[in-house]
């Protein structure tokens, strides 16, 4: 995820195709992550205090909770999103048929059911999935949600030319859809064959393969219902019908959400989430600059930084020199890889050897520097996470022995692709995230020793994968031959973490999240660990798939993240979740009234 899981119980899972459901583990897109400690229980004050533990319980309704934003996000529309934030942040106002368990730790990586009654049911071989909606369910007007709104809702989510954000995962699994299937084309949901809708409270679904953890699909945003008569597309962001404990009062593009209290939702039919519902009022201030945001934390004036990703550098220094401030710090770490994708698409990287050169070119520490140093992140040697199932221990290029680059190793590799005097090339990167934007000046800066020239060239974060660097039209023609990256998985195995990055037939016009990676053995492979019911050797496949990543030379591992996260003291109910690997925003409250 763009965004998002954690590792604490995948060894137990199984997600290979043909095995046994079962109900564990994690999240979205956007970070995956292990926070430590297995959750429950209330935490004294103090640094840390809400990982594994929640900080300031409380069950006490009223106030504001205030997030604040320093980019925009790609939607708050359920079927057109995939950032990590936003998949947690959507809880609040659109229920999924399950849902990752609002609680401490581990145990948020727990799903459980939300609008359904339980989870999944398997039959045909882990080919058809059935739910049953549970009674009493409304939107925000009083209308009855019904299987048939469900249905509707992942059926938009299919568009990719509408949609272009959000996984494939759909369009991929379900059996018999369509070519160029769109609910704007064809508005007979009976067309769409592969789901099923009996009864207004029955939803069955018909996969085109067998697949055991379909209950991680039945928690993506896009199962969030939406009344077909009031969808308005692409607008329909400006205003989602709520199906869950807050609606949206006021949404202004860019700058500003506001949410109040949903007066038809009703908590006897939610007893599984643990949803709180806790502020009387939400709202999400967009496009601070960051190093102000972090100073609005610190003196009360904002509550929470939406992105979860931490302070900025400045900020950092000031928290850590000041035990009045670090007390109110959480430092979670994460299954989370920042790196920086190498675009095939882009002459000279059409040539190995030139994208060798630019892997022993880079500091690893300047990237590490940019993300906060030690305290901020581990230097990484590959692109899959320590902490995924299927993590192998590699270092292909000699990272550890030269942390700030080789460049004339790199220069002995130019000379190879014939560039023995360098070659130019751009790197993109969020424009609202300064830590992408040092990631980008340290690229430039060490790069250039070994005479390769780097422009650097921002975009705005809403449209990241949209328009510019998840659309590989615009990537080639604009010659973006180094695209800075961050992703989380979406649940917590090899699958989760490596499916929507690498396997380049996901790739799509655009909205991708695989930023360039055509390799046809990794698809293979990708192919071989569905296939294979053995937990270990699924799992050794896995390894295999990030080391044939790492030989081709198409990524530039940099780090795994952790977060310096701050809290100011009067939040309630505060906890980190591996689900989401930041502070839960399903339960969060205030006692600022």
């Amino acid at each position: 995820m763009k965004k998002t899981r954690i590792m604490a119980v995948a060894g137990a899972m199984a997600l290979a195709l043909g095995l046994t459901a079962c109900g564990g583990s994690n999240t979205s897109g956007t970070g995956t992550g292990s926070s430590g400690g297995s959750g429950g229980g209330a935490a004294a004050g103090g640094a840390n205090a809400a990982i594994g533990k929640i900080y300031n319980p409380s069950d006490a309704k009223g106030g504001t909770l205030r997030f604040g934003a320093a980019g925009d996000w790609d939607s708050v529309d359920p079927g057109d999103t995939y950032y990590g934030l936003s998949w947690n942040f959507l809880r609040n106002y659109a229920r999924t048929l399950v849902v990752f368990k609002a609680a401490p730790g581990s145990e948020g990586t727990k799903l459980v059911p939300d609008m359904a009654t339980s989870l999944g049911k398997a039959s045909d071989n882990n080919q058809t999935w059935t739910y049953t909606l549970r009674d009493g369910l409304k939107y925000e007007d009083g209308t009855p949600i019904t299987s048939k709104d469900v249905k509707y809702g992942i059926a938009r989510s299919l568009d990719k030319d509408t949609f272009p954000n959000g996984p494939t995962y759909f369009n991929d699994f379900l059996k018999d859809v369509p070519e160029g299937y769109s609910v704007y084309k064809d508005k007979d949901l009976a067309n769409l064959k592969s789901i099923e809708t009996p009864d207004d409270k029955t939803i069955v679904f018909h996969l085109n393969k067998p697949f055991s953890s379909f209950d991680y699909f039945a928690q993506l945003a896009s199962t969030a219902p939406v009344p077909q008569a009031k969808d308005t597309g692409t607008k329909y962001k400006e205003h989602v019908i709520s199906s869950g404990p807050y609606k949206f009062t006021t949404y202004q593009s860019g700058k500003l959400l506001e949410l109040d209290r949903n007066p038809n939702y009703d908590p006897a039919t939610d007893p599984d989430s643990g949803r709180k519902a806790l502020p009387d009022k939400l709202t999400v201030q967009i496009g601070i600059n960051a190093a102000d945001l972090d100073n609005r934390l610190m003196s009360g004036d904002l509550d929470v930084d939406i992105a979860g990703t931490g302070v900025q550098a400045a900020a950092q220094g000031k928290i850590l020199a000041s035990p009045d401030l670090k007390k109110n710090t959480d430092n979670p770490t994460s299954a989370r890889s920042n790196y920086t994708q190498i675009n095939t698409d882009v002459a000279p990287f059409d040539n190995i050897d030139c994208r060798k050169a630019v892997l022993l070119a880079y500091d690893k520490t300047g990237y590490q520097r940019a993300y906060g140093g030690s305290i901020g992140a581990d230097i990484a040697t590959s692109l899959m996470p320590t902490v995924v199932p299927g993590h192998q221990d590699m270092d292909t290029y000699g990272f550890k022995a030269k942390p700030q680059g080789d460049p004339e190793a790199a220069k002995a590799e130019l000379t190879k692709c014939g560039k023995p005097d360098g070659f130019e090339t751009t790197v993109a990167y969020r424009n609202e995230r300064p830590k992408e934007k040092a990631v980008a000046e340290s690229l430039q800066q060490s790069l250039a020793k070994a005479g390769i020239k780097v422009t650097l060239k921002g975009f705005p974060s809403g449209d990241y994968f949209k328009l510019y660097a998840g659309k590989p039209d615009y990537a080639k023609a604009n010659g973006l031959g180094l695209l800075v990256m961050s992703w989380g998985a979406d649940w917590p195995d090899g699958f989760g973490f490596l499916s929507q990055i690498v396997d380049s037939r996901v790739i799509r016009a655009a909205g991708n999240t695989n930023l360039g990676i055509k390799l046809p053995e990794v698809d293979k492979l990708i192919d071989q660990a569905l296939g294979e019911n053995d937990t270990s050797k699924r799992e050794t496949i896995w390894g295999q798939v990030d080391k044939t990543v790492m030989d081709n030379a198409v990524v530039l591992p940099g780090v795994w993240p952790k977060a310096l996260i701050y809290r100011p003291d009067y939040l309630t109910n505060v906890f980190v979740t591996d689900a989401y690997n930041f502070y839960d925003y399903a339960a969060m409250g205030t006692s600022k009234k």
